[in-house]
């Protein structure tokens, strides 16, 4: 059964974010041979849309509105009611990060739809789509299938292999007109924290820092990690607690919910909360003093001493090892 299916492309800095491939991915395989359209919304956003096509889909559509430049639920909202009335897809596939779990659920409302959020897993079988989405903090796993009316549904990012880019591949691209008004909420100024690096929710290596850094500047041997491998820092909730980090490193039921390829816990403990959000990553090595803590029930490699001195001897061995690659 094939299907049409649109995917909403994510721009973060003037560049189009992973997920959006991750996406595209997801809707190839929703689609079943079917169309699949990418999405772009913002002010200055139609030079993006060959990267979408590049990346597997079959055409873009592109709205760009002074009123888009920053994300609003009301703006995005309808300007994607727009396109999905022009269009009358099958299938939405929104990304499961901030946007996609704010715009989402006001998106499926207005449609009279019902949503599955936060996939990890898509496949097609005997006409169905059967998605696999964590429950209970990620301690179970479900399966869903849309057996009547449109199929909706958000992906976790780093879950979905995007599809490998072909810069030869050519779509078409056309703009949809939408008078964005009646807005609640306008942004007048946008204030950003700078923190460099790679975006923590796409981060294919993680070095995660707990109360066991101990200060601000205990969290510099895991940066130096972080650089060498290319990934991104990350903390537990008492680190940020702790004020040895911002809130916008937090990892867990109440933060970000990761899914790297690598997760070097320093220092953490293992509460349940902390690992509600990275326990599905694929390969997790814990560091840490106590050989008793919880976080070694969850490591596929476990190093008792103190990180202090496993991380810089890590680093340096890395270092080493690049070197001779």
């Amino acid at each position: 059964m094939t299907r049409k299916v649109i995917v909403l492309g994510e721009i973060r800095e003037g560049e189009l974010r992973n997920v959006s491939f991750e996406g595209i991915a997801a809707a190839k395989t929703v689609a079943e041979g079917g169309e699949v359209v990418a999405v772009l919304l913002g002010e200055s956003v139609g030079n993006l849309a060959p990267e979408m096509i590049q990346y597997g889909a079959d055409r873009a559509v592109v709205v760009e509105n002074p009123k888009l430049a920053s994300y609003t639920p009301d703006g995005f909202s309808q300007a994607i009611l727009a396109v999905v009335e022009q269009e009358q897809p099958d299938a939405i596939i929104f990304g499961h990060t901030a946007l996609g779990k704010d715009l989402s659920p006001k998106v499926a409302s207005k449609l009279g739809s019902g949503l599955i959020s936060d996939a990890v897993a898509i496949e097609a079988a005997g006409g169905n789509v059967v998605f696999t989405r964590p429950i209970y903090s990620g301690k179970a796993f479900e399966k869903k299938i849309v057996t009547d009316g449109l199929i909706f549904a958000s992906i976790r990012p780093n879950n979905i292999a995007p599809l490998e880019k072909d810069a030869s591949r050519t779509g078409e691209v056309s703009s949809v007109s939408v008078e964005i008004k009646d807005l609640r909420t306008i942004i007048r100024e946008v204030a950003k924290k700078a923190i460099q690096g790679v975006d923590l929710t796409e981060a294919k290596v993680i070095i995660s820092g707990g109360r066991g850094v101990k200060s601000v500047e205990g969290f510099k041997p895991l940066q130096e990690l972080a650089d060498v491998l290319g990934g991104a820092v990350g903390a537990s909730r008492g680190a940020c607690d702790a004020e040895y980090c911002d809130y916008s490193l937090q990892i867990g039921q109440t933060g970000k919910v990761v899914t790297p390829d690598l997760y070097i816990a320093c220092g953490i403990s293992g509460a349940i909360q902390h690992l509600a959000g990275m326990s599905n990553s694929k390969v997790v090595v814990a560091i840490n003093k106590d050989p008793e803590a919880n976080i070694f029930k969850v490591a596929d490699y476990g190093i008792v001493g103190d990180l202090f001195e496993v991380v810089p001897m890590l680093t340096e061995e890395i270092k080493s090892l690049l070197v001779k690659a």
